[in-house]
This record gives structure tokens, sequence and C-alpha cells, in this order.
């Protein structure tokens, strides 16, 4: 007896070491992935120049880009929760290294857009994969688990414009190809998690007759109201974002005529911000309830959304900073919940709301340009500041998964 809980201790501390090594590794990729993804807003200074290009034309990259990503992700997960694809990920980010040898060569707008679309149809591979691995290696830690996967993506993407400041704008747009090196070493890594989904699908295989069903979703009816509540809350989050990733560059440079290396340090102290919130965002979930933290951080940043439009300079860095750190902290949160009210269909579920976020970033960046060239980009950020109040809804969303402790 004392021999099989050795066994059973030893098994365990085995498979926890795995799922943090997996955990760790797709954290890593998301990293590359999104890091690379972030190059895009980080140059539109650049291509601004180089293809003559009005606001308009930019938000038309954005929404070429989110829209290949979000159409394709419900899809693709819909299909990997019937058919598991364990090497779709480094398949799909080798669709994204194409795409950025393209984005360094395009001659004309036209082969931008492509190049674009092509990163994108990347992104719609990796997201939906790379959140089932992330749930599957959580040791039921799910929170925790989607916020160290989602961290890697938002470091990424705070890394994009710092080293499209160091290297990127001096360099020229033809120094994007080497970022191409981190797209290979992403699919390195990708290849391996491929091998170990392989072997955790053989495994779950031969013990699936001792593993207890998934509970029963939550009846379509009872679910309609909290999934229309969250797609509210993605819009009022992620067109909120958009106003920051693709034009916050730009409103400084209008505003406080600082230069575009200096903008793009803001950026990224926005972004960072952002990354720091989205590891804080999915563990205080587990504990306390996804409920309160999307309450909390979709409607606790209102004050500062509505303070930024009118700060100084000086101001503007601390209030973006924690704007990212709030606002980024719903995203894990949501995820789960949604994940939790449709048990068994993690790819769909994440297809489906890692494309709304990057579709209503897509249409909310080609807007906000319509709007920036008829109004201005101050004009943006003062209607802009009033999205975060949509978070009121937050407070009809029923309690569902993890609960305050008593």
């Amino acid at each position: 007896m004392k021999n099989q809980c050795n066994t059973m201790e030893i098994s365990t501390t085995g498979a926890e070491k795995i799922g943090l090594r997996v955990l760790g590794a797709i954290s890593v990729s998301h990293f590359l992935n999104d890091m690379i993804q972030s190059l895009i807003p980080a140059i539109y200074p650049l291509l601004k120049q180089a293809f003559d290009l009005n606001f308009t034309q930019i938000g038309l990259i954005t929404l070429t880009y989110q829209t290949t990503a979000s159409l394709l992700q419900p899809a693709i997960g819909l299909y990997t929760d019937i058919h598991p694809k364990p090497y779709s990920l480094a398949i799909g980010m080798g669709c994204t290294l194409v795409g950025l040898i393209v984005l360094g060569m395009s001659p004309t707008y036209g082969m931008l857009l492509i190049a674009v679309a092509l990163v994108g149809t990347g992104s719609s591979v990796f997201h939906p994969e790379s959140s089932r691995v992330a749930r599957m290696a959580s040791a039921g830690q799910y929170g925790l688990a989607q916020s160290i996967f989602q961290v890697g993506g938002n470091a990424g993407t705070a890394m994009g414009p710092l080293l499209a400041a160091l290297i990127v704008i001096p360099q020229g747009r033809h120094s994007v190809i080497w970022f191409s090196l981190a797209a290979l070493l992403a699919i390195v890594i990708l290849w391996k998690v491929g091998n170990w989904y392989r072997r955790w699908q053989l495994r779950e295989k031969h013990r699936a007759h001792s593993i207890q069903a998934p509970p029963s979703p939550i009846p379509v009816r009872t679910a309609i109201w909290p999934v229309l509540i969250l797609l509210m809350l993605i819009f009022s989050k992620f067109f909120y974002l958009a106003s920051l990733n693709s034009y916050f560059i730009f409103y400084l440079i209008s505003k406080f005529h600082i230069s575009v290396e200096s903008a793009q340090i803001h950026l990224f102290v926005f972004l960072l911000g952002a990354a720091l919130g989205t590891i804080m965002g999915g563990p205080v979930g587990d504990r306390i309830g996804r409920k309160r933290v999307i309450w909390g951080s979709i409607l606790g940043v209102a004050p500062f959304t509505l303070v930024l439009p009118y700060a100084s300079l000086f101001w503007t860095g601390p209030l973006t900073f924690v704007i990212g750190l709030i606002l980024a902290s719903a995203f894990p949160a949501i995820l789960v919940y949604a994940q939790e009210l449709f048990p068994g269909k993690v790819g769909m579920v994440s297809g489906l709301f890692f494309g709304l976020a990057f579709g209503m970033a897509g249409i909310g960046a080609a807007v906000l340009g319509k709007l920036a060239d008829a109004r201005g980009i101050d004009y943006v950020y003062q209607i802009c500041s009033f999205l975060p109040l949509i978070g009121l809804l937050a407070a009809f969303l029923p309690e569902i998964g993890s609960r305050a402790k008593a």
C-alpha cells in the first residue's frame, strides 16, 4: 500500500512538471507569435510614409489581419474539437513565417495586405489549439493556465514596438525579415509541444474508460444571456484596445510632438501593463470567481480612460500602464467563464472568443481610422474613453465555476 502511495506521488509530481514545462513552452511560443504580430502596428508610421497611406488605409491593414485571424478561428477550433491535430500549431506558425517574409519584401500596398492576411491565418490556427493545450496541462487550475499562456502573448505584444523602435525603424522595413528567425524558433518549440500533445492523446485513449464524462453544458436558453453579455464586454474591451494598439503612436506624436521612437516606448509601457494584468486575471478568477474579475476589470478601468484624453505627457505613461494592467485581467476570466458555459467545446469556445477579440479589434481599427480622418485623432480618444462603462453589464452574469472562498 505504501509503495502504491509513493508511486502515485511520483506520478503526480511528474505530471505537474510536464504540465509546467508544456505551459512554459506554449507561453514562450505565444510570446514569439504575438511579438511578430505586434510589429505590424508598431511599423505603421514607416508603412504610412513608404506607401503614402492615410488613416483609413492603415485601418484596412489592421482589419485585413484581424479578419483573417477572427473568421477562421471558430471553424478551426470546432474542427479540432472533433479531429485533434497535434502538429497544426507548428504548421500555423509556418504560415506566419511566410507572411513575415512577404511583409518585408512587399513592393505594393496590395502585397502588404496579403502579407498581413498570412500572418492573421497563422494566428487563427495558433490561438484555439494553444488554448486547448494550456487547458490540457492545467491540472484543473484553468484560470492560472490561461494566464500563463496569455501572459506570453501580452509580453510579446509589448516587446514588438520596442524591437521595432530599436531595429526596424532605424534599419528600414526590410529588416522585418530578420524576425523570421523568431518564427523558426517557435516552429521548433511547437513541434515538440505537438509531440507531447500526441502522447497525451494516446494516454487519454488508454484510460478513457476510467475518466468521468465532462459535465453537461448549460442549456442553450440559459447560456444565451451570458454569451450576449460577454460579447458586449469583448466589444468594449477590444474596441478600446484598438484605439491604443493602432493609433496611440499617432496620438502621442500629434498631441505632444514627440519622436516616433519615444511614442513606441510609451506604447511599450501600456503593453507591459497589459502583460502584467493578464497574469493576474486567471489565478484571481480561480480564487474569487470569474464574474468578479470581469466586473472589476472592465468597469474598474473607466475612471482612468475618462481622464486619459485630458492628461499631460507626464501622466499619460502612468495612466496607460494602469489601463493596460486593469483591462487585460479580464480576458483570461472571460475565456474560462465561456469554456465553463460549454464544457467539452474548448477549441470552439477558444476560437470563437479569440476570433471575436481579433474581429472587434479589426473593425475597431477600421472605424476609428475613418473617425480619425474625419474628426482628428484626439476626438477618437475622447469617444473611446466611455467604452469601459459597458462593463456595468457584467453585474447580470450568473455565477458559475470558481467562486469566492468562504
